[in-house]
């Protein structure tokens, strides 16, 4: 399960502290103009290394070896690499038989019988940065047909952030930290990180996802709706415990008549007085905004001494997590989340055809 995709094929592949990461995407069409500054920025938006994050420095930089000829996709496979050149194993090296609480140390060593202790291997949110350069190339993709997806932390610490437009919150929270939409409250969630980072601990949060001009028809009845292929998408980002689409698990409090989004006509069109329902029914895209949230936990490396086992001495250990990693996961957490949604997005409208296999 290292390939994401039906028609949008997408394989990661590498570890944490390996050589290298990187992605192949099969099924790009041909004739797309490839932005390269393009995939640096997105690359850029989910790096590690600046405030609030871990202090591995990173470059990030992908390079592309396949699928691609001056800058025009060929409708080969598109290879991309990315080297890891920071990486510092001694920490893990003293605890490689000790698995860390929250991490998947323990269930990777139940399946496979051996494991990758340095940094966490192929679990690592390491991995996310080969998604964030296939997702590049799908947004360049979506953006010929005028679709967008915005992404942004709407919940930090318990700190919840207010959000009245989707395209202004993205623009503010493109200028945070913790990409924060509102500033009001931003302050608020960053004390309650340091507060957490002095005590060794971590935070989590939420994060709210919307695309926009998607459109209606998209996903397939029962077994394949769109929803579940956001959600298989979503929840398959490390860190992330929970998934909602438009007013989600509110919606239960509600009764039908509050939560039914009413039909209307709009410029002769069939639109939605509400949009209760985050642009899905019946797992289709009605043509409303797809809103989906996602739960982010707390970084599960922490410096609190936390109750382990020592698997070669098969005897309970005092732990702690020594490395750099990233008191806050939210805010590198969006732009995963905005790449997965737009692999999904893509991969939908080529199964129906909305997309061809040649722009040429």
């Amino acid at each position: 399960m290292n390939t994401f995709g039906y028609a949008f094929r997408v394989t990661t592949w590498g570890e944490s502290h390996g050589n290298a990461i990187g992605c192949i995407i099969d099924g790009c069409p041909a004739g797309l103009k490839i932005d390269e500054e393009f995939i640096r920025k997105e690359m850029e938006r989910r790096r590690p290394g600046k405030a609030f994050t871990s202090k591995r420095m990173e470059e990030d930089k992908v390079e592309i070896l396949s699928g691609v000829l001056n800058g025009i996709t060929l409708g080969t496979p598109i290879s991309m690499l990315i080297r890891n050149i920071d990486i510092d194993s001694k920490p893990y090296e003293e605890i490689k038989s000790i698995p860390r609480p929250g991490h998947a140390d323990f269930t990777y060593l139940a399946k496979f019988g051996i494991r990758d202790w340095r940094g966490g291997g192929r679990a690592s949110a390491r991995e996310t940065a080969a998604r964030v350069a296939a997702g590049a190339v799908a947004k360049q993709i979506l953006s010929r047909y005028g679709i967008k997806i915005y992404g942004y932390a709407k919940e930090i610490a318990g700190v919840k952030f207010r959000v009245e437009d989707y395209e202004r919150a993205f623009e503010i929270a493109e200028c945070s930290d913790i990409r924060c939409p509102d500033p009001e409250m931003e302050e608020i969630a960053k004390h309650r990180i340091i507060e957490a980072m002095k005590e060794g601990d971590s935070v989590g949060g939420v994060v709210e996802i919307v695309a926009k001009n998607v459109p209606p028809g998209l996903g397939e009845p029962v077994f394949g709706k769109i929803s579940a292929y956001f959600a298989f998408a979503l929840m398959s980002i490390p860190s992330v415990k929970g998934f909602e689409i438009g007013r989600g698990f509110e919606s239960a409090r509600l009764r039908g008549s509050e939560n039914n989004d009413q039909i209307i006509l709009k410029n002769g069109k069939i639109r939605f007085l509400t949009n209760n329902a985050g642009g899905i029914l019946g797992g289709i895209t009605n043509g409303e905004d797809i809103v989906m949230r996602i739960a982010v936990k707390p970084t599960p490396s922490i410096a609190k001494v936390q109750k382990s086992v020592d698997l070669e001495k098969m005897e309970e250990v005092d732990l702690i997590v020594k490395g750099r990693h990233d008191p806050c996961i939210v805010p590198r957490i969006v732009p995963v989340a905005e790449a997965m949604t737009a692999l999904v997005i893509v991969d939908c409208m080529m199964l129906q055809h909305l997309i061809p296999r040649s722009f040429v």
